[in-house]
């Protein structure tokens, strides 16, 4: 079989864990996943964006390359839930726009993510999940995760932004797009197959067609 490389980029509370998790399941490939729980700096960066944002970005930086090189270079299939590009691209302007990192410390940090990407291999496809914000915000509650507590709905649309800003100039893979508030792949079978069969059609590169979801 094809070794495939898929990533999958989308806002806080999009789904990606969980299809994530659903493909590598389903399909047998590997997942990886963002550091969450283990992550030194995200609680004290949702509590205090403006004091620890550089230092998150520098972790995850370094967190995702490694991660991305490990997978790339393995013999298998994988998945991984969040992309390294989305640290520099959604959450690290959104910090220079916010005012929470310095133009300074922004021009050094993507100096340093050039290089790093540079060498990395592309992925095969990238997934682009996405849902109206106030759904986003219901589910980011529903969680309850302490470190979440601090995420609003304007920072949810600023991410949103940043995403279809992003999403317009990105070319290193296809990119298939799903909403999650209209396809329910975690409650739904039908859905989930849905999900699946439009992936093998983007890798195939075939132009994408309407489903019914029921």
């Amino acid at each position: 079989m094809t070794k495939r490389f898929v990533l999958v980029a989308g806002n806080i509370g999009s789904g990606k864990t969980s299809l994530t998790e659903l493909l590598g399941k389903r399909l047998g490939w590997s997942t990886a996943y963002e550091s969450v729980e283990d992550n030194p700096y995200l609680a004290d960066f949702y509590a205090d964006m403006r004091s620890w944002a550089f230092h998150l970005q520098i972790f995850f930086l370094g967190h995702r390359a490694e991660q991305h090189l490990a997978i790339a270079r393995s013999p298998g299939s994988a998945i991984v839930d969040r992309s390294i590009y989305e640290d520099a691209e959604i959450f690290a302007r959104a910090s220079l726009e916010l005012g929470n990192v310095t133009e300074r410390d922004h021009n050094a940090y993507r100096k340093v993510y050039q290089l790093v990407v540079d060498s990395l291999p592309t992925p095969d496809l990238l997934f682009y999940l996405r849902a109206p914000v106030p759904v986003l915000l219901e589910r980011i509650r529903a969680r309850g995760r302490a470190i979440e507590a601090g995420v609003t709905a304007e920072y949810l649309g600023l991410l949103e932004r940043l995403y279809d800003e992003w999403l317009e100039r990105f070319d290193l893979c296809p990119v298939l797009s799903i909403r999650t508030d209209d396809l329910d792949f975690v409650h739904r079978p039908q859905h989930f197959e849905i999900v699946i069969q439009r992936m093998y059609d983007k890798l195939a590169g075939k132009e994408e067609v309407e489903f019914p979801r029921d």
